[in-house]
């Protein structure tokens, strides 16, 4: 059997994440301790705050007119997309860990062990269209939309409101579509329609750490079926932008074709 280091230690990682999202607010109401703060499209330690790229792009688009803080802020997710790639929504998203941990549960029940198919496979360039069409939306709407639609968000704000109201918002269906859309094709809202992870894309095209292929080593597409965002790294795809670095292609090739390498130098990558 094939270790799955990097699966799980990405799992771990998540895990610990969506904890965060509910410690945090348990320490605020109960212990009225407020060094955390919020969630992860806008998070505070201290009197640092750390907000979603999206969120700030979205705010600068309504304004017009930049602040300062908001652009320090901005700059810790967008440092680690040019080091790392869009590793947030593989590693520490919670709508990443409820779908992989559903599938963790759904396995228990499968009787083979290969990856699901995808029913449903769209042009991967949707997910700029995603992005465009929100940004359009908010410019339109003068209105942030992704602050107050988006599901990694909508995780952190109704478990904010359970711990706080002993309520849960309407909003929080999105959650459970975005789940369920999960059955018909992996991650297909993480695909197609996250505008956060569009933008975290786009910068990751110049990251630094990147999926390597060995062109000495066979290679047997083990890697292609395995892949959630469904790339082909067999076709050196692991260095598109459309690879989100969560290692699971590295874990499942049997010939060691595959790993994680560090490029002193960025380049764009394709897509």
């Amino acid at each position: 059997m094939i270790p799955r280091k990097w699966s799980n230690r990405r799992f771990l990682v998540q895990l610990a994440a969506f904890l965060l999202l509910v410690v945090t607010p348990l320490l605020n109401f109960y212990a009225h301790w407020t060094f955390l703060q919020g969630w992860y499209q806008s998070f505070g330690i201290g009197d640092l705050w750390i907000v979603s790229p999206l969120e700030g792009l979205e705010s600068l688009l309504i304004t017009r007119e930049p602040f300062g803080p908001l652009l320090v802020s901005v700059l810790p997710p967008i440092f680690l997309a040019l080091m790392l790639g869009r590793v947030f929504c593989s590693w520490a998203c919670p709508i990443s860990f409820l779908s992989e941990l559903s599938d963790r549960i759904l396995n228990l029940f499968r009787r083979s062990k290969s990856p699901r198919k995808d029913v449903w496979k769209l042009a991967k360039q949707i997910l700029w269209v995603a992005l465009g069409l929100e940004l359009a939306a908010s410019l339109m709407l003068g209105a942030p939309i992704f602050v107050f639609l988006s599901p990694p968000g909508l995780v952190g704000r109704e478990l904010m409101m359970w711990i706080f109201f002993r309520t849960l918002a309407l909003e929080g269906v999105i959650i459970v579509v975005v789940l369920l859309l999960n059955l018909i094709t992996r991650r297909f809202y993480c695909r197609y329609l996250c505008p956060l992870g569009g933008l975290l894309a786009f910068i990751g095209r110049w990251r630094h750490m990147r999926i390597h292929r060995d062109t000495g080593k066979p290679h047997c597409g083990a890697c292609d079926q395995a892949c959630p965002m469904g790339i082909r790294p067999s076709q050196d795809e692991g260095q598109s932008a459309y690879c989100w670095n969560c290692g699971t292609c590295v874990d499942t090739c049997p010939h060691g074709q595959l790993k994680f390498r560090w490029y002193v130098e960025s380049r764009p990558s394709a897509g």
